[in-house]
């Protein structure tokens, strides 16, 4: 059986342990990468490691070594963990260099996120409003059509929506506050009419079954006080989409609950492409809206699907192509 665990007792704990408060000073909750150095850390005491200056690249590469990671991506976050650690180590003056010298595995592929457009998203709430209720889901269908619509609608993340509170929403001003999520911060996200109404129409069945909610009781919840779970999310969504019978293109991965988000950004991009606006003057915009802490994180939405790319090669075509066929003749 694993050891309990017991704190950082490495040659390198005390700088771990300022290294995470220094991050999440800045707002990052840091909590996929401290299980990382927890990994660093029982390894370095397994080896019966003493003194930080003992860490030389070689035990660095029989770290690695030891955790395998089959994709690229997950090896290339555990290592780029450990570099940045070293590297804060060294900027702080506590190592002269950083023992870090392997470097990342190259990624040949990346996911193709599959894209819901407007018909086959009305389809998929369609079917999750169908769904029946089960003796610990009350309201089933409509709890799952509301969540599904919130995800798409207003391109929030999944654990936005599943720790939503009722006093979170506020109906006359068609307001959602979305509080402490992603890198500590909070924002304002409005919604429109339908998202309105579709809302009012939940929160009051809640009310009819389970009597008044507080301003602190969850929005969608089976439990009264627990939330809905993301993995619950993404199972029901896995299993509606088998329901309709849905092909997925080729070259695109399986569909994902953030999928969703990924759709509200990217056929955001779409209209701004068909409405002849500079995408790179709203990308600002639309990184505030989604919750980014920077513009990296929204610039990514740009990359070329088949959507876009048709829809910048219209626009293109509709500007210039009198300037291709001229060249032609």
């Amino acid at each position: 059986m694993r050891p309990r665990w017991e704190g950082f007792r490495g040659p390198i704990a005390a700088g771990i342990e300022r290294y995470l408060a220094h991050k999440r000073a800045l707002g990052c909750r840091f909590h996929t990468e401290e299980k990382a150095l927890c990994l660093l850390d029982r390894f370095l005491v397994e080896r019966g490691v003493k003194a930080i200056d003992e860490i030389d690249p070689e035990l660095i590469e029989a770290f690695l070594a030891s955790r395998p990671r089959t994709r690229p991506r997950s090896y290339n976050h555990l290592l780029c963990t450990v570099r940045r650690l070293y590297d804060w180590l060294v900027a702080q003056g506590d190592l002269p260099s950083s023992p870090v010298r392997t470097r990342p595995r190259r990624e040949t592929s990346h996911r193709i996120p599959f894209l819901f457009n407007a018909d086959l998203a009305r389809r998929l709430l369609e079917a999750a409003a169908r769904l029946p209720d089960r003796s610990h889901a009350p309201l089933r269908g409509q709890t799952y059509r509301t969540m599904f619509a919130l995800l798409y609608g207003l391109g929030l993340r999944v654990g936005e929506v599943a720790r939503l509170h009722v006093g979170d929403v506020d109906l006359d001003r068609q307001l959602l506050v979305i509080r402490d999520t992603k890198f500590s911060k909070s924002r304002l996200v409005p919604f429109g009419p339908r998202i309105g109404q579709l809302l009012n129409d939940y929160l009051a069945a809640r009310t009819q079954r389970c009597g008044s909610l507080s301003a602190d009781a969850l929005v969608f919840s089976f439990h009264g006080s627990k939330p809905i779970s993301a993995t619950a999310i993404g199972t029901t969504l896995h299993h509606l989409f088998a329901e309709l019978g849905l092909q997925i293109p080729p070259g695109a991965s399986r569909p994902r609950v953030h999928d969703l988000r990924h759709s509200f950004a990217v056929l955001r991009l779409l209209l701004w492409c068909e409405q002849n606006v500079d995408l790179g003057a709203r990308l600002p915009s639309l990184a505030t809206y989604l919750g980014h802490i920077g513009l990296a994180s929204s610039q990514r939405y740009l990359q070329l699907t088949r959507d876009l790319t048709g829809e910048i090669t219209r626009r293109h075509q509709a500007r210039f192509g009198y300037l291709i066929q001229e060249g032609s003749r």
